[in-house]
């Protein structure tokens, strides 16, 4: 039969049904969704209307996720899909999606902090060794130490290691699994809901 995304099939808005006047085309053409889930990175490539191509990803592992408070991106781990705002069947089934909001690896973000603040985050390791740093490293880490606050939430989630993060690229059409650190108010909307859940 083929998926479409015509609308002629649908019922009048009275409720009367339409008549059909012609076959299914080329250009109403829908395809199977991609249903990414996390593994070992698979990518298809999908050959669309006018020669164009999308990538879509079947498997992925990683992404670039932005800490938009800091102003940073890294390259990091996904550990799994916590919440989906459409269906909890996608929670179940761990699939990447748009918006889905997963849990990823925090050890990138730490060390950048660690790297830019002088200051740890989370969890100290048992080793405290002072690192030697020149004097014009020291001058401009005392500079940003007035800025090296962050959210309690968020520091709350570097002890676990883990970060609450919202997926904004479309692996399905992109190939990529990117987004963003969840912060202020909408974090607070999620963990309201993760809670609410359980």
């Amino acid at each position: 039969m083929g998926i479409s995304r015509d609308s002629r099939h649908k019922r009048a808005a009275t409720g009367a049904k339409r008549a059909q006047f012609r076959k299914k085309r080329k250009f109403e053409l829908g395809r199977q969704s991609a249903n990414t889930k996390i593994g070992a990175k698979r990518i298809h490539s999908v050959r669309t209307r006018g020669g164009n191509q999308k990538f879509r990803a079947l498997r992925v592992e990683t992404g670039n996720f932005s800490w938009g408070s800091e102003g940073v991106s890294r390259k990091t781990r996904i550990a799994g899909v916590v919440y989906h705002p459409s269906n909890n069947e996608l929670v179940r089934t761990n699939t990447l999606t748009k918006s889905a909001i997963v849990q990823v690896d925090a050890t990138p973000f730490k060390q950048w902090f660690e790297k830019h603040y002088g200051n740890t985050l989370g969890k100290k390791k048992a080793t405290d060794e002072e690192t030697k740093r020149s004097k014009k490293v020291e001058r401009k880490l005392a500079s940003r130490a007035g800025q090296a606050t962050i959210e309690e939430s968020v520091a709350h989630q570097f002890n676990a290691g883990k970060l609450y993060a919202a997926i904004s690229s479309r692996p399905g059409q992109s190939g990529r699994c990117d987004g963003y650190i969840l912060e202020g108010e909408e974090l607070a909307f999620y963990l309201r809901r993760l809670t609410a859940k359980k």
